[in-house]
């Protein structure tokens, strides 16, 4: 029998228990924690993002501090603002929406935020700690997209240890970092991509599989296993025809 994992609600539930840990904090020390939400130009997929998190954002008590800049402004400029955030009392994390214009280095830019206040978890350090961390390992900055995909699959109450894993995709953002995340829960891990021989094959024998490659419904139904766990993270817009008129409609990965 097929059981959907109900997202929302375990959004909606780290939410609250945010809002009440922040309401805590202003309590005990007068403030709150400081996002400083960086946008370069006005790609409609970044604004929606941006949007996004900054309503999350606000709803659990945090600042938002915007920076939404134009397109034009220089890679120099853009490091001597993150140096400015760098050095602010209030600012407790920073966010730069990727992509950035193409006449800006985005591992520059990323590499120039400290560590401390990296809320994406891209920084090198942050990287490295991630691949060196123990079962045990908890003051970790992880990238929130396979963080995301990790406590939804601890809300399911099953046991990871030594369970299969396939991770189709092996993006800095997502395929890497998820397969490093599994490591620490002692799950066995392969890593899919485009030069994978026998990938139908793979996932049959996978307990869990995390489809992170950006092709719409690349993985088929018949690759699943029975009891599997599949987590779906492909956002994929394609033309589809509806009562004849083409309509552009977001897919996932999987079929």
């Amino acid at each position: 029998m097929t059981h959907i994992i109900n997202g929302k609600e375990i959004a909606q539930n780290l939410r609250n228990n945010l809002k009440k840990e922040i309401s805590e904090l202003k309590n005990k020390f007068g403030n709150v924690p400081g996002l400083a939400v960086i946008q370069v130009g006005n790609v409609a997929a970044s604004s929606v993002y941006v949007k996004a998190k900054t309503k999350n954002a606000q709803e659990v008590g945090i600042e938002i501090i915007d920076h939404h800049l134009e397109e034009s402004i220089s890679e120099e400029e853009l490091l001597k603002l993150i140096n400015t955030l760098n050095n602010q009392d209030n600012v407790h994390g920073i966010l730069v929406q990727l992509p950035l214009p193409n006449h800006i280095h985005e591992q520059t830019i990323l590499d120039s935020i400290h560590p401390d206040k990296d809320a994406d978890g891209f920084h090198p350090i942050n990287v490295g700690k991630l691949s060196i961390a123990t079962h045990n390992d908890e003051n970790l900055l992880i990238p929130c997209t396979p963080y995301g995909c990790l406590i939804m699959l601890k809300d399911l109450n099953i046991d990871l240890v030594g369970k299969n894993a396939v991770v189709i995709g092996r993006s800095n953002i997502v395929g890497k970092p998820m397969a490093q995340l599994l490591i620490k829960e002692s799950c066995t891990v392969t890593i899919a991509h485009s030069k994978t021989k026998d990938l139908p094959g793979l996932c049959k024998n996978a307990d869990i599989i995390i489809a992170a490659v950006g092709k719409p419904k690349m993985v088929k139904g018949e690759w699943v296993k029975e009891g599997a766990v599949v987590i779906d993270v492909g956002i994929n817009r394609v033309e589809m025809l509806k009562n004849g008129e083409k309509k552009t409609v977001l897919v996932g990965d999987v079929e």
